[in-house]
């Protein structure tokens, strides 16, 4: 295999390999630049013959690590982070939700959802079935911010 062809597998695979820390995570797009960096380094190795093949293993290894430090130290990785923050809470159960309580689930529990209890909507958890929507449930357990319910009878 030529050098040109040899050097384009090495760095795209490196570009993968950044493009997976930076910005695509889920693991394909790493995978596939490792095994293009790995078959670049391998087909030097065969090609050219061993002292080539370190020659190009330790380039891939430097240029991979610069590559890494001028990503991280540019800001590219701060356009693709979540800048909101989170304004949702834990339930707050208070006095005014006790067991033997009795609401109306306003989502499908399967085996968490949304449910009505008094004025409170709040997440609440089967004690066992599924409990489909608008149906009639009763508060049977109160485990710190966790509600346990089940089927009005």
């Amino acid at each position: 295999m030529s050098w040109p062809i040899i050097i384009i597998i090495v760095l795209v695979g490196l570009a993968l390999v950044a493009l997976e820390i930076v910005a695509l995570p889920g693991g394909i797009c790493g995978i596939f630049g490792g095994i293009m960096v790995a078959v670049g380094i391998w087909q030097t190795y065969t090609s050219h013959g061993a002292t080539a093949g370190n020659i190009t293993l330790i380039c891939s290894i430097v240029v991979g690590i610069l590559m890494l430090v001028l990503l991280m130290k540019s800001g590219t990785w701060k356009r693709f982070s979540l800048k909101e923050e989170s304004d949702s809470k834990v339930n707050q159960i208070d006095s005014t939700i006790k067991i033997g309580d009795c609401g109306t689930t306003l989502s499908r529990l399967a085996p968490a959802g949304k449910a009505q209890i008094g004025n409170d909507i709040v997440e609440v958890h089967s004690d066992g079935p599924f409990i489909d929507e608008n149906k009639p449930i009763e508060v049977i357990e109160i485990q710190g911010y966790k509600i346990i319910v089940r089927p009005k009878l």
